[in-house]
């Protein structure tokens, strides 16, 4: 019995963590075993990961190089202790980023090349990749007028990767577009900008082609 794979993708601010949760509570709701996960983190061993690439906690600047390799480490452990479990007993994994972050951070954002970074995800993941991703599409500065909102309301610094210049966000959203098109038959793209209520709907529709009885209210 093998689960499905979700990923949620997309520039800062696009509501990734609230859409998850709303999704989360729908498939709940019709019976099934839901098991979130996030990128970077996810696991003891990638929390502590998280903590580094967030919030410069060692206090080195980390070369792009090393970035990329502790995202795929994080990720690697996540798949091994989380992911593959998860699936194997038929369960829906919703996981708040996955690989195509760091082709789309690391490889238009830094600058890597994307085909390499697909052998390091090989590598990484093996035959586990996401079933679907929902990419959840909003223009940079848009996305930026939310989390400075949100930021400012709960008074908290923006971490490492929102402190990076706007022509990186823009090369970072350029690249999940590009991912989008390259791989159709995987990604679906939603319009981010719209209120939470009218984006996950657009997901629950996305979605029915794995969970058809979504549209009925039956069982999943």
């Amino acid at each position: 019995m093998k689960g499905v794979f979700i990923t949620f993708e997309g520039p800062e601010g696009g509501g990734k963590s609230t859409q998850i949760q709303l999704l989360a509570k729908v498939l709940q709701a019709h019976g099934q075993e839901v098991v979130l996960a996030r990128e970077p983190g996810g696991t003891p061993a990638g929390e502590v990961i998280r903590n580094l690439l967030q919030h410069d906690v060692a206090g080195e600047r980390l070369c792009a190089a090393s970035e990329t390799l502790l995202f795929s480490a994080s990720r690697a452990q996540l798949v091994h202790e989380v992911i593959r479990p998860a699936l194997k007993r038929g369960a829906t994994v919703l996981c708040d980023r996955f690989a195509d972050s760091t082709t789309a951070y690391q490889g238009y954002g830094r600058g890597f090349d994307p085909e390499e970074l697909a052998h390091l995800h090989t590598f990484t993941l093996g035959q586990y990749w996401p079933d679907v991703t929902l990419l959840l599409d909003i223009p940079v500065e848009i996305g930026f007028a939310r989390i400075q909102s949100r930021q400012g309301a709960a008074e908290k610094a923006l971490d490492r990767m929102e402190r990076e210049a706007q022509d990186f966000h823009m090369r970072v959203a350029d690249g999940f577009r590009s991912l989008a098109a390259r791989y159709a038959e995987r990604f679906r793209v939603v319009d981010a900008t719209q209120s939470a209520d009218v984006v996950h709907a657009a997901i629950v529709s996305a979605l029915q082609p794995w969970f058809p009885s979504l549209a009925t209210g039956g069982a999943v």
